[in-house]
């Protein structure tokens, strides 16, 4: 934006409306703002609230990120980082109800290692054929540690409605068939 911002110069800059959509949400403070865009002088500043052009941009910013919830996830990710600091000092009251200490350790530790939800995804991968014949097959190729348990599954030629009667199928001692078909 160059080394300071006026107003003529800012109405249509997006990120700025946004910012002080923010900004008027709580979630940004003036320091960072007057930092990001070089508002070195009180007049810039003041001349951005009198515009009414750019004040009815922001609000029209604003009850979209309402609608959005882009609002309430923010301002959560702002305060969730006290969360630790209270943990602890409930944990660490030697006169806290030992339930509530039990609680604030679990939680405490869920923050810690949220586990393998939020880890990053393995490499490493495993595959499953099922030759089912007739050149049909069922192939199952995932990551190890991946949660959706349908991620990388394909199969090939065989309706899900058969798996059940594929499970069942076997063979006899004597070499027939027995089992659904």
């Amino acid at each position: 934006m160059g080394d300071t911002a006026t107003p003529s110069s800012i109405p249509d800059d997006d990120e700025l409306i946004v910012d002080f959509a923010r900004y008027s949400e709580g979630i940004l403070d003036e320091k960072f703002l007057r930092r990001k865009y070089h508002f070195v002088d009180d007049r810039t500043w003041e001349l951005l609230g009198q515009d009414e052009s750019l004040i009815e941009k922001i609000e029209l910013c604003r009850a979209r990120r309402v609608r959005s919830g882009a609002t309430k996830r923010e301002l959560a990710q702002k305060h969730i980082v006290r969360a630790p600091d209270v943990l602890n000092n409930i944990m660490s009251d030697p006169n806290a109800n030992h339930r509530h200490v039990v609680d604030a350790i679990k939680t405490l530790d869920a923050l810690a290692d949220p586990g393998p939800e939020r880890a990053p995804a393995s490499d490493e991968r495993y595959s499953i054929v099922i030759n089912l014949g007739n050149d049909e097959k069922i192939r199952i190729d995932k990551q190890i540690g991946r949660v959706d348990p349908h991620a990388g599954e394909s199969l090939d030629h065989a309706p899900q409605e058969l798996l059940p009667m594929i499970a069942a199928k076997k063979d006899n001692d004597d070499g027939s068939r027995g089992g659904a078909w």
